[in-house]
């Protein structure tokens, strides 16, 4: 879920656009609070600050760490009862129990908004399931990714186009969409298709919507939850999931919870718990709710998507 863009803002298309996953827009039926797409990390092994910051001391004082959520089902939302939940949420309220800080508080806010307002100290870390790219990687840390995630497409039953690449959506001038702030965006550009074309929605219920009405052909996605729309629809499906090109070689986006550079120590303290419930199997059982499946668990590495 989300664009490989470093300040997540921009416009293309009809629309606004970029901040991966999304702006708070098109979940009301489902009473969340916004929409979807992926996210951020500094170079990953530099530690600024005195002995890697003091956070997570002062978030242990206080009993409660604040989480920066742009109100994305399933990565992290407010459900109709006015709980925060959603796999980010859930994974921060077990990892931050075991560091010793009982509670979360939700700060929602606009996907694009999120390393922003990090930085400037309006919540304590990002638990938006944002994905780790380069760009970010210069503005923020990322903690080792807690998911990895292939794109898939929303067609019209039977894909009548045959679109299974981004490249078929060139090939064959299909009428593309895709999501506020979606990784999905480059990718589409990277393989050929204009820029100015694309059709931006708030979301994946929208790009649903799109694609059932015929206004476009495609809408672009993660796997996971293109595959949890439509399986209610009778007019659309989600194709089988791959690897988008970057830079000519397939890719596997991640998607990890971030935080302020200069907070190591907290980021270090809180991959050491992650990776306990990884070793465990704890972690599936955590993220199976909100739709995750094994294909989803992942030994990538913030390093290894920081680019080294």
């Amino acid at each position: 879920m989300a664009p490989p863009l470093g300040n997540d803002v921009h416009t293309s298309g009809p629309g606004h656009r970029r901040s991966r996953r999304s702006v708070l827009a098109g979940f009301s039926a489902l009473g969340a609070l916004g929409a979807l797409g992926a996210a951020g990390c500094t170079r990953v092994a530099v530690a600024s600050g005195r002995n890697g910051g003091d956070l997570l001391d002062r978030l242990r004082a206080q009993g409660v760490v604040r989480l920066g959520i742009a109100g994305e089902i399933p990565f992290g939302y407010i459900d109709t009862d006015g709980q925060l939940t959603g796999e980010a949420p859930e994974l921060a309220k077990v990892i931050f129990k075991r560091l010793g800080v009982d509670r979360v508080q939700p700060v929602p806010t606009e996907f694009g908004s999120l390393i922003p307002g990090l930085n400037s100290q309006q919540f304590d870390v990002v638990a938006a399931g944002m994905y780790v790219n380069p760009e970010r990687c210069e503005q923020v840390i990322f903690a080792d990714p807690d998911y990895q995630m292939l794109d898939s497409f929303i067609v019209r039953k039977g894909n009548p186009k045959g679109l299974h690449s981004y490249k078929d959506v060139v090939a064959k001038k299909a009428k593309f969409a895709t999501g506020t702030g979606y990784a999905e965006i480059q990718y589409a550009v990277e393989a050929g298709y204009e820029e100015s074309d694309i059709l931006i929605v708030p979301d994946q219920v929208a790009g649903l919507n799109a694609v059932e009405a015929g206004r476009v052909d495609v809408f672009a996605g993660t796997a996971l939850t293109t595959r949890e729309v439509v399986k209610k629809s009778t007019k659309a499906e989600a194709t089988k999931p791959f690897e988008p090109l970057v830079k000519g070689e397939p890719h596997v986006d991640g998607g990890a919870f971030a935080f302020r550079p200069t907070e190591t120590g907290l980021r270090d303290a809180f991959n050491a718990e992650l990776r306990k419930l990884k070793k465990s199997g704890e972690l599936l059982r955590l993220l199976r709710p909100f739709g995750f499946t094994e294909a989803e668990m992942t030994d990538l590495t913030a390093k290894e998507l920081c680019g080294g």
